[in-house]
């Protein structure tokens, strides 16, 4: 019994069987979601033979010093923005073994948004050895904060999916 939703744990599982007969192994790095992906995936039997590691960034000093994101754009952009998720999946990316890299930094709420970045607001990129590189800035609302890290779950899963080309 899976501690996630049946559409989670589905695509959790067609995620870990399809990268595993490919041969492609997947790191994380994770904000505003803590873990949740690196562990639907690993809820999965089979998934170490997919799973390289996760990278659980919450604080900038904590993307900086495992993800290599630079300061200045932190600065610059704020942790959360399109140019940090891009850094820190090229972190995830080349700090690790894997093949293909997911990171997310969002806003869950309750507190933490503002107008220019409202509760709600998650950036999540992908990035693949092979060179494709996808960003999405999602807008889920003020829905709650577990409903908030649970949509930008399946959004990673879709973009995992679609950047492997399974």
């Amino acid at each position: 019994m899976s501690l996630f939703p049946i559409d989670i744990e589905d695509d959790a599982r067609r995620i870990v069987w399809a990268f595993a007969e490919r041969g492609l192994m997947i790191s994380t790095a994770e904000s505003c979601t803590g873990g949740l992906i690196v562990g639907a995936l690993t809820d999965i039997s089979g998934s170490s033979a997919v799973v390289d590691r996760g990278f659980i960034t919450y604080t900038n000093e904590a993307k900086m010093d495992l993800l290599g994101v630079n300061a200045a754009t932190l600065k610059a952009y704020g942790a959360v923005s399109e140019q940090t998720a891009l850094q820190m999946v090229q972190g995830a990316l080349f700090r690790s073994r894997a093949d293909i890299a997911i990171a997310v930094t969002g806003i869950a709420g309750p507190g933490g948004g503002s107008a220019e970045k409202p509760v709600g607001l998650v950036h999540i990129a992908a990035r693949s050895r092979a060179g494709t590189i996808l960003h999405r800035e999602m807008r889920y609302g003020d829905i709650g904060r577990n409903e908030v890290r649970l949509a930008t779950l399946r959004t990673a899963f879709e973009m995992l999916i679609e950047v492997a080309g399974v």
